[in-house]
């Protein structure tokens, strides 16, 4: 019997469907030169798949139901926005695709870095360790996580484009005997029990439709007495439900950043307890006294925060009003057949997202970086 694994019927069209997608895009510089080598007809039947989870349906109109069918369908929603989302991260972003903290005078690059760099830390990563990076994107935080510590980083993602691409990086910085990247489900990870020293997810596990299930396949992947450290997206206790204004901003974050549906802290920490994880930290680094800048400032149009020409053009590719200038852009590349149909659309509901992150984030009814560290038990419980 051969030992290859073999793929889904639906695993294999998505491949094939992504294939046609992205054409030799993968191969690009990322951002715009990515975007304008897509496939039209397979770039709008992408966009289709996705809205179709969204439009129409509103704030004041929404229920249980709707929420759930978001949620059955986390894997086709997830897929399909990083399918859609991916260059323009890089493009406005940077490859790592997460927020973070902002010491005084820290370019923006550098504290991006620094944020990866306290996870690390934080749990423990030391050289030639075996680590699992969950939901990886495009590898920046992997990469970055190399250098600094020296371990060995396995990234796994949904999105085959994402893997593709870094990989691709990997080779082009020449870091590949050190890192690995396995295109699959983060709920069901496809390595054996006990396989890593550590693992980590930077603003990616909000994608599951279960912070439980995928903290407890995570669990199921550590080494005894492994740890497990997240950044993870969470919906503060001010946040009101009841409210439709709280409401609005949820949804328009869930609907810009590909989330069936955001919890809130408390379901956070009780699902890592009953994941099986001794929970040794946690912590909203979003409520850093000591940042010297708001977490959400690169999306905002408040510019003092700036500190370095690089950071002015990172910052105005992302605040509301270089979002504007893109979108009017991107509708003459559309009109001109140069970026395929779909695009100022994608673009709109990442900016209506990055909006409501900043109204979120004021309002203090949302965090990217709440903190959480697990460890496995050394001895399971009998």
């Amino acid at each position: 019997m051969s030992s290859k694994q073999l793929i889904s019927y639906d695993e294999a069209r998505n491949s094939a469907f992504d294939k046609v997608l992205h054409k030799q895009s993968k191969d690009s510089k990322g951002g715009i030169s990515a975007m304008i080598n897509k496939d039209n007809a397979a770039h709008v039947a992408a966009v289709d798949e996705y809205f179709q989870h969204w439009d129409n349906k509103k704030a004041e109109d929404e229920d249980e139901s709707v929420r759930q069918e978001r949620t059955d369908n986390y894997a086709s929603l997830t897929r399909q926005y990083y399918n859609l989302a991916t260059d323009f991260y890089e493009y406005g972003w940077s490859q790592s695709f997460h927020f973070c903290r902002f010491a005084y005078g820290e370019t923006f690059h550098r504290a991006i870095a620094r944020h990866e760099h306290y996870l690390a830390h934080s749990i423990g990563i030391r050289p030639n360790m075996k680590v699992l990076d969950v939901g990886c994107g495009v590898g920046g935080p992997a990469r970055e996580i190399v250098k600094f510590t020296g371990a060995h980083v396995t990234g796994i993602n949904l999105n085959e484009y994402q893997v593709s691409r870094a990989t691709i990086y990997a080779e082009q910085e020449k870091l590949s005997h050190k890192l690995k990247f396995v295109q699959g489900n983060f709920m069901q990870l496809p390595f054996p029990d006990n396989s890593f020293d550590a693992v980590y997810a930077i603003e990616a596990t909000v994608h599951a439709p279960s912070l439980k299930d995928v903290y407890s396949e995570i669990l199921r992947v550590l080494k005894p007495g492994g740890v497990f450290g997240v950044y993870e997206w969470l919906m503060t206790d001010k946040y009101d439900n009841e409210r439709l204004d709280h409401r609005r901003i949820r949804l328009d974050i869930e609907q810009g950043d590909g989330i069936a549906q955001m919890f809130k802290i408390e379901d956070g920490l009780a699902a890592m307890r009953d994941a099986g994880f001794e929970l040794q930290v946690n912590e909203d680094l979003a409520d850093d006294e000591d940042s010297s800048a708001p977490w959400y400032w690169p999306l905002d149009s408040n510019i003092k925060y700036v500190q370095t020409v690089g950071d002015l053009v990172t910052v105005m590719r992302m605040n509301k009003w270089g979002r504007l200038v893109m979108h009017n852009l991107f509708s003459v590349m559309e009109a001109v057949r140069l970026a395929p149909a779909g695009t100022r659309k994608t673009a709109e509901s990442l900016s209506t997202a990055a909006d409501a992150l900043v109204d979120g984030g004021k309002q203090k009814l949302f965090t990217p970086m709440y903190l959480m560290v697990g460890k496995k038990p050394a001895v399971a419980d009998e």
